[in-house]
């Protein structure tokens, strides 16, 4: 009797595998053969399921990026405003182990993003979904009267406090003996709350 093969698992495989070289090894590292090997499959069942390297890659960004939703979208349910923003943001934060691997998957891909086009066009379009959810809160915060005395467009506190969150995410991956989780939290929170002044 063939065995039956469920190729939606083995995609789902191949790109925690992927995932797993890249938070690792570095993105580099993960060529067809070293994912292929992670996975315990052969090139060719690679090969039969995705185009090429780069679509591995961005099958497992994206894969990421719907599951961080997913559990972002659980965390602000009924709340709005500036209690939802703080959720979304500090969600975007590594301050546990999922979410310090999220970060360094997000990462890796920066710099190759600057290289590759295809790559890039993804980066921006969840990076803009990310912004306009963070521009949204504001707004609703702004008119629940909870932005205090900031004058400031919308569009100009979105870009703080999503740089605010890049930063402090990349500095927590470079310089762990300088900054701590907690310090995250605190610094994050602390520039939230300068927006209620």
């Amino acid at each position: 009797m063939p065995k039956i093969v469920d190729h939606e698992e083995r995609r789902r495989e191949v790109m925690s595998a992927a995932r797993r070289v890249i938070v690792r090894d570095g993105i580099d590292a993960a060529t067809t053969r070293a994912i292929a090997k992670e996975a315990g499959y052969s090139n060719g069942v690679l090969a039969h399921y995705f185009a090429d390297k780069d679509e591995i890659l961005l099958s497992a960004l994206r894969e990421s990026h719907e599951r961080i939703r997913a559990r972002l979208t659980g965390k602000v349910e009924g709340v709005s405003g500036l209690a939802a923003l703080r959720e979304l943001l500090l969600d975007n934060l590594p301050l546990d182990a999922e979410r310090t691997q999220e970060t360094r998957l997000e990462v890796s891909f920066w710099s190759r993003s600057l290289a590759s086009e295809r790559l890039a066009e993804v980066q921006r379009a969840e990076a803009a979904d990310l912004r306009a959810a963070v521009c949204h809160l504001l707004g609703q915060a702004r008119a629940a009267g909870e932005l205090g005395t900031c004058d400031d467009s919308l569009d100009d506190l979105a870009e703080h406090l999503l740089a605010l969150v890049d930063g402090l995410s990349l500095h927590l991956l470079l310089y762990p003996d300088r900054l701590t989780r907690v310090d995250l939290e605190r610094l994050l929170l602390k520039a939230l709350d300068r927006l209620l002044r």
